[in-house]
């Protein structure tokens, strides 16, 4: 469901046809290649401006009374992480503009197989005029059905084809707000071991890590960050026996790339701290929770649909941070040490003016070797492309 990619110099062993590879339990070897050419060429099309303008819109202006909107979720909107905050930003988005609850159609539960192409066509034949999917491997069916239907706008979110004509992406630079939690979480730990429940050995998850332990070791160069995969992205059952696990290894932080709150409730229970993803978790553990890199999908959601709306949608593509209000951190909690608000906000205040990066060097991996020189600054396509762990990773 997230971004993902592979070597450039892999591509021509990329099968981009492979829509049949699955994602829901745990990814080939083939489908991690599959999504390296994914954020480079992606990247491209974020990168470079006169792309944008290029772009004139052929779409007809659509009344907001007369819109309808096509929305596929890969999970339930209930989850209280990922699908949550997707749904909770397009409901805000169509509140904001003024439209009906009832414009919007939505499909849930949608896995990355053939049942999206069902579901993609149930929205066309329900009359949606633009249709939004959630998932990374939703892409792959998006793709012949817009071809099919060039009169709609299909946009997805973390892919990486844009036809140039109606189909776009939308992702966002998540590991901003990830360094943040990490200080918050250096901060906190009294025994240097903080555990980290990633759903894929991948470079989007990879990334946010090593972010995240870049926040830790600013603040904690003592600290050690233990990563335990759970190759899915959601299953409760599983990312709350991760976190038991790394707890009883002595770790008393836990952080999260994770769709559900379990983590975090697991936390909870065994008296130690946290940091969530997506949406503020606090509620799910008001007494472990610090904060949580979130997201805020509907900086994306109302422009898209003003632009439908406006007669001005262009077939561009959105990677947007915090300086835009795409990304963010949640309010720092109660169980945060004292102190941490301030060295968050002076870091939030660098990343804002832009004289800070998260990867401007020296940054190490966790073999010693210098991935990135003192002085240089690694571009958004490297980073979401990262195959490596930063010193102060231990695979678990």
């Amino acid at each position: 469901m997230y971004v993902e990619m592979c070597g450039e110099k892999e591509y021509t062993e990329c099968d981009l046809t492979a829509k049949a590879v699955q994602t829901n339990g745990g990814e080939t070897q083939m489908f991690k290649k599959i999504l390296a050419l994914a954020l480079v060429l992606s990247m491209a099309l974020f990168m470079v401006p006169a792309q944008a303008e290029e772009a004139e819109s052929t779409f007809p202006a659509i009344a907001k009374e007369d819109l309808k909107i096509g929305m596929i979720y890969v999970g339930d909107t209930s989850d209280g992480g990922y699908n949550y905050v997707h749904d909770s930003a397009l409901m805000q988005a169509v509140k904001e503009l003024g439209m009906k609850e009832d414009q919007v159609i939505k499909k849930t539960n949608v896995p990355e197989d053939a049942t999206c192409e069902t579901a993609l066509r149930e929205l066309v034949e329900a009359g949606c005029q633009i249709i939004f999917a959630d998932s990374f491997g939703h892409m792959y069916y998006m793709e012949p059905i817009a071809e099919e239907y060039p009169e709609i706008i299909f946009s997805h979110c973390s892919g990486f084809i844009n036809n140039g004509v109606n189909m776009n992406n939308y992702f966002g630079r998540i590991y901003e707000p990830r360094f943040l939690s990490g200080l918050a979480a250096g901060m906190r730990t009294q025994t240097n071991k903080i555990g980290y429940v990633s759903a894929m050995d991948n470079p989007e998850c990879n990334g946010g890590l090593d972010a995240f332990t870049l926040g830790v070791r600013t603040v904690n160069p003592d600290a050690t960050v233990y990563v335990k995969y759970t190759n899915t992205w959601y299953d409760p059952t599983i990312e709350r026996q991760t976190a038991d696990a790394l707890i009883d290894m002595g770790c008393d932080v836990i952080a999260q790339h994770q769709d559900s709150t379990m983590p975090q409730v697991a936390a909870q229970e065994k008296g130690v701290w946290g940091c969530g993803y997506n949406a503020d978790m606090t509620s799910a553990a008001p007494d472990a929770h610090l904060c949580a890199p979130i997201w805020n999908w509907s900086v994306v959601y109302k422009t898209e649909l003003e632009n439908v709306i406006n007669g001005t949608w262009k077939c561009e593509n959105y990677y947007l941070g915090m300086q835009e209000g795409m990304v963010g951190l949640s309010e720092l909690t109660k169980n945060c040490v004292e102190g941490t608000q301030e060295v968050v906000d002076e870091w939030t205040a660098k990343i804002m003016d832009g004289s800070f990066d998260v990867f401007d060097g020296e940054v190490k991996d966790n073999t010693g070797a210098v991935r990135v020189a003192e002085g240089e600054r690694l571009t958004d396509d490297e980073i979401t492309s990262i195959n490596w762990l930063v010193e102060g990773v231990v695979v678990a």
